[in-house]
C-alpha cells in the first residue's frame, strides 16, 4: 500500500472493489423493461415535463416511440434537441427537473422514469452509430469555439450542420469539458464521455484543437480577426478560496481536481486518499467528491455545509445517495482553520452558524474534526483572461436572451456566463441556441444587397 504523506494512502481496497464500487449507478434499462416504463407516461398532451427541460426535449413523443418498439426514432427526437442528450440521461438532475414535473407524482409519488428511458434511447442509436444529421453544403464561413464542454460540443454541432466550419479551442488534453473531467465516474463508466464525443464530431466539419487556452496561447481579438464569429463556452476554472488559516497545507485539496484525476485514472487504487475525509460545500461537487471518497476506501467522510439541508445545491436524491454510501452530512458549520500536526493537515476547525435578521452569520461557538484530507467544494470562479473589453455581469460574462455579448459577431454560454443553473443540459441549450442565432447572422451577411434604381 503506497502512502503520498501521513494518513492518505493509495490502494486501500483490494481490486474487486474497485470494480464494484465504480459500477454503473444507474444500469441500462432492458428492452422489456423499458417498454414497461413507457407504458407508465400518460403521453400529456400540454407535458410539464417538456416544460421543465431546459432543452425542450418533446419528452411525451420520445417515450412513445419507445413504447411502440421504435428506440432509434426515440434517440432522433432527443438529439434533435440535445445532441448530447446520452450524458444529460446520465447526470441531469432529472428529480428536480422533468421527472418532479411528472404528472404521476400527483397520484403514485413516482414519476416515469424519463432519465433511464432517454438514456435507453440514446445509447441504442450510439451503439448502432446511427447518425441522424448530415452537414449542408459549406457556407465557406468559419466559427471558433472557445472551450469543448457541453456547451461548445453543442454549439459547433449545430453550426456544422448549417454547413459552417468549426474549430473549437480546448485548453485540456481531451474534449468533453465537465462530461470529461467533472463528474462522478459511476455516473459515466467506460469512457463513455469520449464516445459521445465523437458521435458529436462524425458530422465533420468540426476540427478540435487541443491545449490551447484564452489569454495565454490566444485572445479573444485573435480570433475575432480570424473567424467570422466566435462562441465562448470555456466554463469555470477558478477555484473559490476556503478563507480559512492554512487552507493551503498539503492534505487541502480542489474537489474539482480530485474528481478529475480519478476520472482519468486507468486504475482508481493509484488516487489517494484519507482515512478520515471532511468536505467543504453543500452542492453536486461535495456530493461526488464525498460520495467516491468513500468508495475508495476512506473510513470517516463528512460533509460541512453552512447552511441548512433545506439551502443545500444538491438535490435531495444527491443528499440521499451520499448517506446510503456512509457520508455524514453536517449543517450549520462553517470552516475556520486548518488543523496541522507535523506540517501535514490533522483536522480543521469549524464554528457554528445561524440565520440572524437574514443573514447568516457565525455564533462563536467552536469544535473541530479529525481528518487527514480537506476537499474544497465551494463554487468555481470564471477567469477572464484574454477578454479585452467584452462586458461582464456578476463575475460572468453578459449574454442577452440569444447570448449575445457585449461585442460584435461574439457570443457566449454555459458556465461562464450567468444565466439559468449551471447544469450540463443547460449549457446545451445554450450552446444549441447560440449557434442558431450565429446561423442566422450568417446567413443575412450571405445574402446579396439590392441595388435600389
Amino acid at each position: 500500500m503506497g502512502t503520498t504523506q501521513s494518513g492518505i494512502h493509495r490502494g486501500r481496497l483490494a481490486p474487486a472493489e474497485y470494480e464494484t464500487n465504480f459500477s454503473d449507478l444507474h444500469p441500462r434499462l432492458d428492452d422489456h423493461e423499458a417498454l414497461v416504463a413507457a407504458d407508465r407516461c400518460y403521453f400529456c398532451y400540454d407535458a410539464p415535463c417538456m416544460t421543465a427541460c431546459p432543452t425542450s426535449i418533446d419528452i411525451p413523443l420520445f417515450i412513445r416511440q419507445i413504447s411502440t418498439g421504435n428506440p432509434l426514432g426515440s434517440a432522433k427526437t432527443i438529439f434533435d434537441q440535445n445532441i448530447l442528450g446520452g450524458m444529460c440521461a446520465r447526470v441531469c438532475p432529472t428529480e428536480t427537473l422533468c421527472e418532479q414535473a411528472c404528472v404521476r407524482n400527483t397520484a403514485e409519488q413516482r414519476p416515469v422514469e424519463i432519465g433511464r428511458l432517454q438514456r435507453y434511447a440514446t445509447d441504442v442509436a450510439m451503439e448502432e452509430n446511427r447518425q441522424f444529421y448530415e452537414r449542408a453544403p459549406r457556407t465557406g464561413k468559419a466559427v471558433a469555439v472557445v472551450g469543448a464542454g457541453p456547451a461548445g460540443l453543442a454549439c459547433a454541432h449545430r453550426l456544422a450542420m448549417n454547413g459552417h466550419d468549426v474549430v473549437i479551442f480546448e485548453a485540456r488534453e481531451k474534449a468533453g469539458g465537465l462530461n470529461e473531467y467533472g463528474i462522478a465516474t459511476y455516473k459515466a463508466v467506460d469512457d463513455f464521455a469520449q464516445s459521445e464525443v465523437d458521435y458529436v464530431l462524425s458530422i465533420g466539419g468540426i476540427e478540435v484543437k487541443n491545449g490551447l487556452k484564452l489569454g495565454r496561447d490566444f485572445t479573444l481579438a485573435d480570433l475575432t480577426a480570424n473567424f467570422d464569429a466566435v462562441f465562448l463556452g470555456m466554463g469555470l476554472a477558478g477555484v473559490n478560496a476556503l478563507g480559512a488559516e492554512g487552507e493551503n497545507l498539503p492534505g487541502v485539496v480542489d474537489a474539482v481536481d480530485f474528481i478529475a484525476e480519478l476520472r482519468q485514472a486507468a486504475d482508481k487504487a493509484t488516487v489517494p486518499i484519507g482515512r478520515r475525509v471532511v468536505v467543504i460545500g453543500g452542492g453536486m461537487t461535495a456530493i461526488d467528491a464525498a460520495v467516491q471518497a468513500r468508495l475508495l476506501g476512506a473510513e470517516e467522510v463528512t460533509i460541512c455545509y453552512r447552511r441548512g439541508k433545506e439551502h443545500m445545491n444538491a438535490s435531495p436524491f444527491e443528499q440521499d445517495l451520499a448517506a446510503s454510501k456512509g457520508v455524514m452530512i453536517r449543517h450549520w458549520l462553517q470552516p475556520k482553520r486548518v488543523i496541522a500536526r507535523d506540517g501535514q493537515v490533522a483536522g480543521i476547525e469549524v464554528e457554528y452558524t445561524e440565520m440572524r435578521d437574514g443573514r447568516l452569520t457565525g455564533t462563536g461557538e467552536i469544535g473541530a474534526l479529525a481528518a487527514d484530507q480537506i476537499f474544497k467544494a465551494i463554487g468555481q470562479t470564471f477567469e477572464a483572461a484574454g477578454l479585452g473589453a467584452l462586458a461582464l455581469a456578476g463575475g460572468r460574462i453578459a449574454v442577452d436572451a440569444e447570448g449575445r455579448t457585449s461585442l460584435p459577431n461574439v457570443w457566449a454560454g454555459g458556465d461562464c456566463v450567468k444565466a439559468g443553473e449551471d447544469l450540463t443540459v443547460t449549457s446545451v441549450a445554450q450552446g444549441r441556441d447560440a449557434a442558431d442565432s450565429i446561423n442566422r447572422m450568417l446567413a443575412a451577411a450571405a445574402q446579396p444587397a439590392f441595388a435600389v434604381a
